[in-house]
Order: structure tokens, then C-alpha cells, then sequence
């Protein structure tokens, strides 16, 4: 075994405490023949520090397109000629997209606004939006409405939303190259508020944009630094009409060997399927990443891509003895 995993056995599975930036460009950089063994590693370490429950989550947009940010890889960015345009969900609408989302067996439910931050008219839907899920859904509410001000921190906190996603998406060397219109430090901030605010920190990004393993590795280096709650981890699908439309997909095998280095990395987090999995990784590396640290999953389609069919990712689960995390009854 390379001497990064054995220093990962006694380091991460036996004491939890993550691998540095140069262990995790050391496992991002193990040869092909040396993968399965650093996926049963990162395995391993899941289940001992996060068990071998699934957390499954649905998402739903509430405001979709139309964004004025110009995040390259995004179809929902107003500035481009991809063919998303701005369509706003009403409440009754949102309420049955949870209905369906429980339905499935998930405990999560992530309202989404493509936007730069919410504005009163925004903040409004989701107070009533949210009032209405919990009165008939029993489920949990995460948001994901880009950056915020204290007071709308404070304001979220108040309707019970338990979890904010805001994904850094890159590394901050890399940053610049992938939006221009706000900065790394500013997503930064929006974390610190939700963090200290006590709302459960999602954040993660997207591989794939262009990025080299040197700076995958700098951007799992800072999200432990972060300490999220949990980290969603997409792969880009590249969106027609957008800066990355021209971009080739993540390999399979290269796709894996971030899931065992970010999982080696972050012993204790929830490491999420996001977008992407099913270009990249399709039925078969689906299920070598839940068996090499993925521990949740977005189910059904995403924001502006098709998923798999829910029922699929529910039957490999059963398939694979991986039960689903039922709803804390603390939360």
C-alpha cells in the first residue's frame, strides 16, 4: 500500500483527523491500480466516524434563470445565451414539490433562488413558502439563496430553516477564472454569518472547471478549513451558451479518487452526490463512490439537469444495505 494510505489508516480512520493539502494531492495523484484500495479506505473511514446511514435530499428552485451573476458554468446566469429564462414557483407548487420529495424517503427538502442575494420580495416567498412545507410536510427545510446580509441570516434562522448551502465552487486561486462579478471572500462571509448564526453549513463545488489537481487539492484544504456540515460534490455537466459549454467531462476514475480524497480530508462530514454523477460516473461508479465515502444524495433531477430516477438511487441503496437516515426527531 502507498505510504499516504498507511498514513491516512493510522492518521484519519484510527484518530479522525484529516489529511493536510499535500496528503490529499498525494491521494488525488495515486495511480490507477491503487484506487480500490483508497476507496475502501475512504469507506472505511465513513462508516466509522459517520456510520452507514444515507442522508437523502430533493431540491426545488424557487426563482429559476435570469441571474446576474456570471458564474461560467451555470445555464441560470442571465448574462449568457443558454436557455434558461427566469420563472418564479408559486407556494402551492413548492409545498407539493416537498410532499413529493418526502415521499421518496428523503428528510431533506432545499429551496433554491438563482440569485445574487435575496431581496424582500424573495425573503417574503420563502417565509410563506417554508410556513406552508412545515405545516403539512414533515421534513426539513435547507435554503440556498446566495449571499446574505446579517439581518437575513437572523431572518432565516427565525422561519427555522436548519441548513444554508452556499458552495465556494473552487478553489480561491482558482476563483477568478470561474466567476468575476463577486469574489471567493465574499461567499466567505456569507459562510462565516450562517456558521456563527448556528444554521448547519452546506458547501461545496463543482470539479471539473478547469481546475488542476494541485488546486482540487488547495479547495478540499479549505473546506476542512470550513468544517461544514456537509459538502456537495458535483462534477460539471457542461451547459450549452455558457463560458465551460465547450469544456470535456471529468474522467470516471479521476471522479473517484476526489471522493476518497475530499472523504480522506473530511473524516466527519456529510459528503453529498450533487450534479453530474450520472455524466461522469453513471451506474457503475455511482455505486464505487457510495462505497468509497459518500455518505448522501440529491435525488431526482437538479437545477437545471436531469438526475436518475429516484426510485433508482433508492434501489441501489436497499441494494447495497445503506439505510436512509430517518428525520431527527431533535430538528
Amino acid at each position: 500500500m502507498p505510504e499516504i494510505l498507511d498514513q491516512a489508516r493510522t492518521q484519519v480512520l484510527e484518530n479522525g483527523v484529516g489529511l493536510d493539502e499535500a496528503g490529499v494531492l498525494a491521494v488525488l495523484n495515486l495511480p490507477d491500480e491503487q484506487l480500490p484500495a483508497a476507496l475502501q479506505l475512504a469507506h472505511e473511514v465513513r462508516m466509522r466516524w459517520c456510520g452507514p446511514e444515507v442522508e437523502v435530499e430533493g431540491i426545488v428552485s424557487l426563482k429559476t434563470g435570469g441571474c446576474p451573476e456570471d458564474c461560467h458554468f451555470c445555464s441560470q446566469s442571465g448574462l449568457f445565451t443558454s436557455p434558461v429564462r427566469s420563472v418564479w414557483l408559486d407556494i402551492p407548487s413548492l409545498v407539493e414539490a416537498a410532499k413529493q420529495t418526502a415521499a421518496t424517503g428523503a428528510t431533506e427538502f432545499c429551496i433554491v433562488a438563482a440569485v445574487r442575494g435575496p431581496d424582500a420580495r424573495l425573503m417574503k416567498q420563502m417565509r410563506e413558502g417554508v410556513a406552508a412545507i412545515k405545516a403539512e410536510v414533515d421534513i426539513q427545510v435547507a435554503a440556498s439563496l446566495g449571499m446574505l446580509s446579517q439581518e437575513q441570516v437572523d431572518e432565516l434562522v427565525d422561519m427555522g430553516v436548519h441548513r444554508y448551502n452556499h458552495n465556494l465552487e473552487t478553489c480561491r486561486s482558482y476563483f477568478p477564472n470561474v466567476v468575476t462579478t463577486h469574489s471567493w471572500e465574499e461567499r466567505w462571509e456569507t459562510l462565516r454569518m450562517v456558521r456563527e448564526s448556528g444554521m448547519e453549513v452546506c458547501c461545496g463545488g463543482i470539479l471539473g472547471l478547469g481546475e488542476t489537481v494541485e488546486q482540487r487539492a488547495e479547495f478540499a484544504a479549505q473546506l476542512a478549513e470550513l468544517d461544514p456540515h456537509e459538502v456537495p460534490l458535483n462534477f460539471l455537466n457542461p451547459r450549452p451558451g455558457t463560458p465551460l459549454g465547450d469544456r470535456p467531462v471529468v474522467e470516471g476514475k479521476d471522479a473517484l479518487r476526489a471522493i476518497a480524497a475530499f472523504r480522506l480530508a473530511m473524516p466527519r462530514t456529510i459528503l453529498r452526490y450533487a450534479g453530474g454523477r450520472e455524466l461522469t460516473l453513471g451506474d457503475l461508479g455511482t455505486r464505487d463512490g457510495l462505497l468509497g465515502g459518500i455518505n448522501a444524495v440529491i435525488v431526482g433531477n437538479y437545477l437545471t439537469t436531469l438526475g436518475r430516477p429516484a426510485t433508482a438511487d433508492l434501489e441501489l441503496l436497499d441494494d447495497l444495505k445503506m439505510p436512509v437516515k430517518a428525520l431527527s426527531a431533535t430538528l
